[in-house]
């Protein structure tokens, strides 16, 4: 059977970072396409979808966000696996009818995260490692969602059908990691030191065990796309 083909919805506004880490950690053929400057594939002709972070907000006044927050909910009616992560995450909740806010604090760091098992969690402990960094939150799941993982800043993945997200990040090494924390001059300098110390060798290897999600997510995807060929 050929190679997956999925589509790579960047929202990150060309962050140099953003593909380079999802290319490393998806085992298919992506086709890349620049969300944040309003494009937005023609067909939804993929095995599986990936929604990447941004700086945005999914409910900001930005000309490209309903489009691509439209374009999630169409592929979720046609039964597309998708996979939201961060932004992207938010994006999944909000076009499968939840709702997205701000939250009173900021998560970053390295952070313990709990689920409940499924698919995306297979093989991954039931209370995990794995960098964060947001300052939304999925305030109220899509009708009909099920939680999968969350902690005490909220809601960290659910799943509506096909399609999950995962508010944290388990694509990002410790580069990445560290250039978003320093650009995070909001938080006051101590708190940004604070992150950064923790982005250590030992942190970064526990939360090499979320990466796992990538796998078990591709490996959902071709049985999805196996039971529509049977």
């Amino acid at each position: 059977m050929s190679r997956l083909r999925f589509a790579l919805l960047d929202a990150s506004h060309n962050d140099g970072d953003t593909r380079r880490n999802f290319r490393r950690e998806l085992d298919v053929d992506l086709a890349e396409f620049d969300a944040s400057g309003g494009d937005l594939p023609s067909s939804f002709d993929f095995d599986g979808v990936i929604v990447t972070g941004s700086r945005a907000s999914v409910y900001w006044d930005e000309e490209w966000i309903p489009p691509l927050v439209d374009w999630v909910a169409e592929a979720a009616d046609r039964g597309l696996p998708i996979l939201g992560v961060c932004y992207g995450h938010q994006v999944v909740a909000e076009a499968l009818g939840g709702r997205v806010s701000g939250m009173d604090d900021f998560e970053i760091g390295y952070r313990e995260v709990r689920h409940r098992g499924g698919d995306l969690f297979d093989g991954i402990d039931e209370t995990f490692t794995a960098f964060t960094t947001h300052g939304d939150a999925v305030a109220e799941l899509p009708p009909g969602a099920e939680l999968l993982a969350e902690n005490e800043y909220g809601v960290h993945a659910f799943r509506k059908g096909h399609a999950f997200g995962v508010q944290f990040h388990p694509e990002y090494d410790m580069e990445t990691a560290e250039r978003v924390t320093r650009r995070k001059e909001f938080l006051g300098r101590e708190r940004v030191r604070s992150v950064l110390d923790g982005i250590t060798e030992e942190n970064y290897a526990a939360a090499c065990e979320a990466k796992a999600l990538f796998d078990n997510f591709v490996a959902y995807a071709e049985r999805v796309r196996a039971e529509a060929a049977a």
